[in-house]
């Protein structure tokens, strides 16, 4: 396949249409699609103007009860610091831009919530020190991994709060665009993913896939190490999943794991099929639904004559 046609913005950046028929993994026309598709698909919206919807005392009692604002905060301050110390790694300039796109919209979501938490008077607990990360790759892979397993569930829990009436209408739509950039960030980490383990050299490899491995274990050891810790004075790291019983009080697990899969396909349905989609959360759902789904009764009788 040829390398796609180059144009040129008004800033002077290189600007690659998109590539046309099948892609394959990891090739020149996959790292155009999946950085023009997080390029092309920003939304310059601005934190300082958002129009925050006054709410009533019971509204604004349960936003404030929700046990999340303080590891939302400090996890997005941590994102955009991991997320654009990988951007010295890249060399390629395309690439680049969309990391740098990445980072700025971490930072931005640390903002909306900050002013959110702000403009309804949540108090939180003061931000500790965001270290420079002593390994970008690792640092980036982390934030990614993270959020493919953090967004999984936001998706379910955000429509489950839409549906449940526990947040007024204007403060969802008002706040949709920053669940919607969650998307397009896991769809573009998932793909660059895919497409840096073909490309690195073949010796490199072995040693990505154990980072991937350590990378899981990290982020399960420290889901469950947070978990125990539920009630005491640490942040909870697996907030999507505690928030889920404030949100929504009669929802089951099976429920919310239905809707987090439903959810995970519509956001994800607006964007080119020929990307990867992210796989391992939404199938370990799946899986876990065979054994938590309520079974239906045996249906007892007299057997029909042979």
């Amino acid at each position: 396949m040829s390398s796609p046609s180059s144009t040129f913005t008004a800033d002077g950046n290189e600007r690659q249409e998109f590539p046309g028929g099948p892609i394959r993994l990891g090739s020149d026309a996959h790292r155009v699609l999946f950085c023009r598709t997080l390029l092309d698909t920003f939304n310059p919206y601005k934190p300082a103007v958002i129009d925050w919807p006054p709410l009533d005392d019971d509204a604004r009692g349960r936003l404030v009860s929700l046990p999340i604002w303080d590891i939302a905060v400090q996890t997005e301050g941590r994102a955009r610091l991991n997320v654009a110390s990988y951007t010295a790694e890249v060399s390629d300039s395309l690439l680049r831009r969309a990391v740098e796109l990445n980072a700025f919209e971490e930072g931005r979501h640390k903002h909306v919530l900050s002013n959110l938490v702000q403009a309804y008077g949540i108090e939180l607990a003061p931000e500790p020190p965001y270290p420079a990360p002593r390994d970008p790759e690792w640092a980036f892979m982390k934030t990614g991994y993270s959020e493919c397993i953090d967004s999984f569930f936001a998706f379910g829990l955000f429509a489950s709060a839409k549906r449940s009436g526990f947040f007024p209408e204007e403060l969802v739509d008002t706040f949709e665009p920053v669940i919607q950039e969650e998307a397009r960030h896991i769809l573009f980490f998932v793909n660059w993913a895919a497409w840096h383990r073909r490309t690195m050299p073949i010796w490199r490899r072995p040693y990505f896939e154990l980072k991937v491995f350590a990378v899981w274990i990290y982020l399960v050891w420290e889901r469950i190490g947070i978990a125990k810790s539920v009630g005491g004075s640490s942040a909870d790291n697996n907030f999507t999943l505690t928030a889920s019983k404030s949100v929504h009080e009669d929802i089951s697990v099976a429920e919310l794991l239905d809707l987090c899969l439903s959810e995970n396909e519509r956001r994800m349905s607006s964007y080119d099929r020929r990307l990867l989609r992210p796989r391992l959360v939404p199938a370990l759902a799946r899986w876990a639904l065979r054994f938590i789904r309520p079974r239906r009764p045996a249906l007892h009788g007299p057997r029909p004559n042979s």
